[in-house]
């Protein structure tokens, strides 16, 4: 089936990505279709289903009965989901929203095993310590972005579903190898899960594949398995390329339970090149701020070419189908103004970072693009040293009578002797967004000592240097 999909790349800007789409196998003209699903087809954020045939039919009518239990899984290979991971956890989302109840589930076992599927070499083992802290880091963040979407995008007059979030590790720990085996084992046929392509395309690689990376899709099954019996999930989402893990886990629960059980997948978000927007391929737009700030998610997404920004609206975003036209047409009418980009940006970073995080990204802007000394003055000491990541942060004691060629010299912003004092002269330098060519000029507050206490001092084009004073 993943070699018949049909993939279509809209290239990116510096982190350039697309969209891996599919035919789906969704008709929205089917009366049985029900609404969640309809607009989740129409959003393009379902792709796949499993079994094909409950797409139209036993999928809506469950649906349709009462609230159902949906669950995804992260694995904590790093210490931060990223742009990539966002796609599942917004329908996790979307099916919360409507009522339904959500797991998210982390792979606190399954990242000790390694997921193969879009991998041409094994992983890199983790240590438990480290998946461990990873796990921690993860499950703030995802309680995060379900906080912020129940605060900032949840119409308080529907009901929404609850959020759970578990680490498969739970029931692993405890169980060994021959009693785990002895019981599922069992139930696993070896060309069946010889076939699935992900093993296919490893087994043909020059290094081949472990055992230990061939058992993923029997934890994962077993991960199914065991939250339908604890929890009733019935329905499972996962990335397109987890379609084969997605078809071993409904086969399990099938010959152990006769339950009929259900897998969606939604679209993978890609380089330019058609790898895996991860941090894989060193080109992750992550979700935890330390790694990826507000300004950064922020410009990610405001940096979009035009003919990414509607589809990504739809994916990406809440806003009604209705109001997205409303932007594009908008914007089709004044392309200057980029207003469907702006919203974009601004709708994503506040679903990641919350209010705060958006305001951030805005001061940020401002400061950087924008020559705004106003949001210099209102940056944190946090934004700043986001802002500007390379650039040195200094504490210095402002003595009296400090001049521009002295604050220079103090953060060794210039050479020493007559070449740095030429430097400043000649223009090189500025301070707070103006340039600073009087080298003994003393520093004059307000001017080049913001109200905040801090001075941003830039030499050339791109060397920056952010000074907080003391004694003042």
């Amino acid at each position: 089936m993943a070699a018949s999909m049909v993939r279509i790349c809209r290239y990116l800007s510096r982190h350039g990505a697309c969209i891996l789409t599919s035919r789906s196998n969704f008709h929205s003209s089917s009366p049985a279709l029900n609404a969640l699903l309809s607009s989740l087809h129409k959003r393009g954020v379902l792709k796949e289903s499993f079994p094909q045939d409950a797409a139209q039919d036993q999928l809506p009518r469950l649906l349709q009965s009462g609230a159902q239990t949906v669950y995804c899984g992260f694995d904590p290979t790093a210490d931060s989901l990223h742009v990539g991971n966002l796609l599942a956890i917004v329908g996790l989302l979307h099916f919360r929203d409507a009522g339904h109840h959500v797991l998210a589930v982390l792979g606190g076992a399954t990242a000790q095993i390694g997921d193969p599927s879009g991998k041409t070499s094994e992983r890199e083992r983790l240590s438990g310590d480290a998946v461990e802290a990873n796990t921690r880091s993860i499950r703030e963040s995802i309680q995060r972005i379900f906080t912020n979407h129940e605060v900032h995008f949840h119409d308080s007059s529907r009901k929404l579903g609850t959020v759970t979030v578990l680490n498969n590790l739970s029931w692993y720990k405890d169980r060994n190898v021959v009693g785990f085996l002895s019981d599922a084992g069992r139930h696993f046929r070896m060309g069946t899960m010889l076939s699935r392509h992900s093993v296919q395309s490893r087994l043909k690689s020059a290094d081949g594949m472990s055992l230990t990376e061939f058992t993923y899709q029997v934890f994962q099954a077993y991960d199914f398995h065991h939250l339908n019996q604890i929890y009733g999930c019935k329905i499972q989402l996962g990335g397109s390329d987890q379609l084969g893990n997605l078809m071993t886990g409904h086969e399990f629960i099938h010959k152990v339970s006769g339950e009929e059980v259900y897998g969606l997948t939604i679209p993978l978000v890609t380089s330019s090149v058609g790898d895996k927007l991860g941090k894989t391929a060193g080109n992750a737009v992550w979700l935890n701020r330390d790694k990826t700030s507000p300004f950064e998610l922020y410009q990610f997404f405001l940096r979009q070419p035009d003919a990414s920004v509607e589809g990504y609206l739809k994916l990406f975003t809440f806003l009604p189908l209705a109001e997205v036209e409303r932007l594009m047409e908008q914007q089709r009418e004044d392309p200057g103004k980029r207003l469907a980009h702006k919203r974009l940006a601004a709708e994503v970073t506040k679903l990641v970072h919350g209010k705060e995080g958006l305001e951030s990204a805005k001061r940020c802007t401002s400061a950087l693009y924008h020559s705004s000394v106003q949001a210099l003055e209102e940056m944190s000491d946090e934004e700043l040293q986001e802002l500007f990541r390379e650039a040195p942060f200094h504490e210095v004691l402002l003595e009296p009578g400090t001049s521009v060629i002295d604050t220079c010299r103090m953060v060794n912003a210039i050479p020493e002797g007559p070449k740095g004092y030429r430097m400043v002269s000649e223009g090189a330098v500025w301070i707070n967004h103006k340039r600073a060519d009087k080298p003994d000029q003393v520093l004059i507050p307000k001017l080049h000592i913001l109200s905040n206490g801090l001075t941003l001092l830039r030499v050339g084009k791109k060397n920056f240097y952010i000074i907080r004073w003391l004694g003042l």
